[in-house]
């Protein structure tokens, strides 16, 4: 699995390690990147094309490594670094699944700018977790946008979390291990 953390945030952000070692716990070889941005030391995230570049460039990494097609790694990631893993799978990438913690539905206070428009393509099996009193999607939102995904799509809703879900790492991060042994 390739994790990729959310913006302002790099691999050791709390619940992308907690998800990575729920993962590996189960057995499952996870690969926690950073962002070039975060790489070169800025603060400010890259233009989405290089973002998901660098996901396409990690996934296809861990597959040579492991000597797998990239059809058998799931990718994913928190916040931004699980949008651009989905717009990567919806540009083509061919991955066996996509976890999507605390997806960014739209800015906070503006539900008319969703950020679905590749929804359609996407055609693996998707785990949406998110907290019930994130600002970035309320469930109800989510559930509506994420119809649109042709894979099948499964929702944890963290009760009481925000999109931090700082002090639910560990439910996140069990969701996706079961998830995953699910698959």
């Amino acid at each position: 699995m390739v994790l990729a953390p959310g913006a302002g945030a790099g691999r050791e952000q709390p619940g992308v390690v907690a998800v990575a070692g729920a993962v590996a716990a189960a057995g499952i070889r996870v690969e926690r990147i950073d962002f070039p941005y975060r790489l070169a030391g800025r603060r400010r995230p890259d233009r989405p094309a290089v973002l998901v570049a660098s996901i396409v460039d990690a996934t296809g990494a861990l597959a040579r490594e492991l000597g797998v097609p990239t059809n058998e790694i799931a990718i994913g990631g928190r916040s931004m670094g699980g949008r651009m893993c989905s717009m990567a799978v919806a540009d083509g990438l061919a991955v066996a699944a996509l976890v999507l913690l605390s997806y960014p539905l739209h800015p906070p206070g503006h539900p008319e700018r969703l950020r679905i428009d590749h929804f359609p393509r996407i055609d693996v099996p998707c785990l949406f977790v998110s907290g019930t009193r994130d600002a970035f999607g309320t469930p109800e939102e989510l559930e509506r946008a994420t119809a649109s995904i042709a894979g099948p799509v499964t929702h944890v809703w963290l009760k009481g979390a925000d999109h931090s879900l700082r002090g639910h790492e560990h439910d996140a991060a069990d969701a996706v291990s079961d998830w995953l042994r699910r698959g």
